[in-house]
């Protein structure tokens, strides 16, 4: 763990699963998900997801426009700082070149073996201050071989989620190709919209009061 107790910093973000803190440390900033403050029957969950996350980020660690692991201890889990903003605070309407620099990202992320497996919400893509894509928050992301039928189905729908975001500021530059994978569902999806989706509505909005409408995700 990064030893900054008194460092300052500001929130943001906050929910039911902890914190998101801009820190200030002494080599620079930093992102810290802190666990501290999640209320107790929430914990295990909690603590799933950010450890979830902390292998995701060290399975990738070295690559570009993603996160870079600096500690996790069980309650604060510390990566870099990546200065930018989300999809839906700055659209890349119209701009080909960004959706074309997401795909290879996708990719490359692909390649090594990690499914985002959360690419729906316009909050996990960010538009950085050069204008380059990146990807945050990999608390679903999943380990895996790359060329395993498991893996890339759920490459697959990263990929459709991804087309989706294109369609809504792109559409003009969708390819056939594009289109198709558009129009083909999964198994998985049609799974999630049947069965796991009505539960994660009613635990996020009834139980959590998240305002999710799976563009921006939970706010502040």
């Amino acid at each position: 763990m990064l030893h900054t107790p008194d460092a300052p910093h500001r929130a943001l973000k906050a929910d039911s699963f902890g914190r998101i803190l801009l820190v200030e440390g002494p080599s620079g900033r930093f992102v810290r998900r802190d666990l501290g403050a999640t209320p107790l029957w929430l914990r295990l969950p909690a603590w799933w997801l950010a450890r979830r996350e902390a292998r995701a980020l060290r399975h990738i660690h070295g690559m570009a426009d993603v996160p870079q692991l600096l500690a996790w201890d069980g309650r604060h889990l510390d990566r870099s700082f990546m200065a930018g903003d989300a999809m839906y605070q700055r659209p890349p309407r119209g701009d080909v070149a960004w959706f074309r620099s997401a795909r290879r990202l996708l990719q490359q992320l692909h390649r090594n073996g990690v499914a985002h497996n959360d690419l729906a919400k316009e909050a996990n893509w960010l538009v950085t201050e050069d204008g380059r894509p990146a990807l945050i928050d990999f608390q679903l992301a999943v380990i895996g071989n790359p060329r395993s039928r498991w893996m890339r189905l759920l490459a697959r729908e990263d990929l459709r989620h991804l087309l989706k975001h294109k369609r809504m500021y792109c559409r003009e530059s969708l390819t056939p190709v594009e289109k198709r994978v558009l129009k083909r569902t999964s198994w998985v999806r049609e799974l999630w919209f049947a069965t796991g989706k009505p539960v994660y509505r009613f635990v996020t909005r009834r139980i959590l009061h998240w305002e999710d409408n799976e563009g921006q995700g939970p706010k502040p």
